[in-house]
């Protein structure tokens, strides 16, 4: 990983969170309780360890990340299209009822893991109303605490931290405005020596309210910790009355985006936001959110999935950056089920999962979806190359079968060059110079917002 001075001038600060790890490096004691967590998944599995993953600090040392093309060795994409007994798809009603269903049973058995049946009821409260000015945009403030019924375990607390801006034009004359759901810190944590450089263009918020559009941001923390200690408690703890979780139990990821659909529940009763046309935004880990959220709760409108890398929009089959080995590490394992830890253990490797990353962008279909990054080949300036961007435009392409089938256009398959939005209209990729970041792809996704709510009407 870069030192710290540099990614954040490079990044800004939201990227910089979102990429140095900060919550997946934590204190010594935590760093250990996650660890003892994940031998205990890996007992339970019958394993002893997990494969070593690749670093990306040293590229003189052996285990650094490959970023050649040429041995990249990607193999062929499990086909979205083709159902367990070797079928293949032909109809929509064929996805809809077999094959689709089928990709959800696999994301929950080995990638995600499953969310309970029963999950505590959420009840939002604003815990405080403000009227402010916000980038030269007279704005409502609603500070939002959704707090989860922890009667079955008075012992853990769990309160979803979110803020929603409202243009206050638009609240005083009672109208209902789209809104994009950004995944990101409420208040990051200060850093001693580090400063933060500004993302580069206009503050993604002040482009959203000069639409005439509110935004919520959402804490991801707040609903879970992101680390392995904190599986016993957040809502995953809660919904197992703070008892170890099961191998398929979910995961830290699927447990984000089951708190942004809470956050959207709230959003369908707000008189200033119009439910029916909500995008939701993450980068880096929260994009994985982001996505996994667009693959589960069909109500989400439009996703911009940014730089979301393995677990996320990137295939496991690619050698590329990180790997399977890596999400299995005691830093990041908690993002998924605890049956995903076969994958990085001999005999097994990602080429044995039954699904891969082009099947749950395919989930999103035949909703808008926007993924975008960092080019990983600008090596003079700050490059997102970790996350794989060729990969996730090669997922995101293959998932285009299914957008086809459903009636929708699919992505050109010819690999766009950097700063060249490539758009079908339902389905967009880009890639910009400014590495590890969103900054510079937020006009192009909300224009493309934009035009999938103008389809929507209303």
């Amino acid at each position: 990983m870069p030192d710290a001075a540099r990614l954040a001038a490079a990044c800004g600060l939201a990227a910089f969170l979102a990429a140095s790890g900060l919550q997946a490096q934590p204190n010594p004691q935590i760093a250990r309780v996650s660890e003892q967590e994940r031998l205990r998944e890996l007992h339970l599995l019958g394993l002893a360890a997990t494969r070593p993953g690749v670093q990306n600090s040293n590229p003189a040392a052996p285990d650094y990340a490959n970023y050649d093309e040429a041995k990249a060795n990607p193999f062929p994409l499990p086909d979205p299209l083709v159902e367990a007994d070797g079928r293949r798809v032909k109809t929509a009603a064929e996805w809809w009822k077999v094959r689709r269903p089928e990709i959800v049973a696999a994301a929950d058995q080995d990638l995600y893991g499953k969310a309970p049946a029963h999950t505590p009821a959420v009840h939002w409260t604003i815990a405080r109303l403000t009227h402010e000015t916000r980038f030269g945009v007279p704005v409502v403030v609603k500070a939002l605490d959704g707090r989860l019924d922890n009667r079955a375990d008075p012992a853990i607390e769990v309160v979803i931290k979110a803020e929603l801006t409202t243009p206050e034009a638009a609240a005083a004359a009672h109208r209902k405005t789209p809104v994009v759901m950004s995944l990101i810190w409420l208040k990051p944590p200060v850093i001693p020596g580090v400063t933060f450089a500004p993302e580069p263009g206009a503050d993604y918020r002040e482009q959203i309210l000069k639409r005439g559009w509110s935004y919520v941001l959402v804490d991801p923390n707040s609903i879970q910790a992101d680390n392995g200690a904190g599986l016993t408690s957040g809502v995953i703890g809660l919904a197992n009355r703070g008892r170890p979780r099961r191998l398929d139990d979910w995961g830290v990821l699927r447990a984000w985006a089951w708190g942004a659909s809470r956050l959207l529940d709230y959003l369908r009763t707000d008189p200033n936001t119009d439910g029916r046309k909500v995008a939701i935004q993450g980068h880096s880990r929260y994009g994985k959110a982001a996505l996994v959220a667009m693959a589960y709760d069909p109500r989400f409108a439009v996703g911009f999935i940014s730089s979301s890398g393995a677990g996320g929009a990137a295939p496991y089959r690619r050698h590329w950056g990180e790997t399977v080995e890596n999400v299995a590490a005691s830093n990041e394992y908690h993002w998924m089920a605890g049956r995903f830890l076969r994958y990085a253990a001999d005999p097994l490797n990602a080429n044995d999962l039954p699904i891969d990353a082009n099947s749950i962008v395919a989930l999103v279909a035949p909703r808008p979806i926007f993924i975008g990054a960092g080019s990983a080949d600008d090596r003079a300036k700050a490059n997102d190359a970790w996350v794989d961007p060729r990969g996730m435009f090669m997922a995101e392409a293959s998932a285009g079968a299914v957008y086809q089938l459903l009636g929708k256009r699919p992505l050109d398959p010819a690999f766009p060059p950097v700063l060249t939005l490539s758009d079908s209209g339902d389905m967009a990729y880009r890639e910009h110079h400014q590495g590890h970041t969103p900054g510079p792809n937020w006009p192009a996704f909300l224009d493309f917002a934009a035009r999938a709510f103008d389809r929507q009407g209303g």
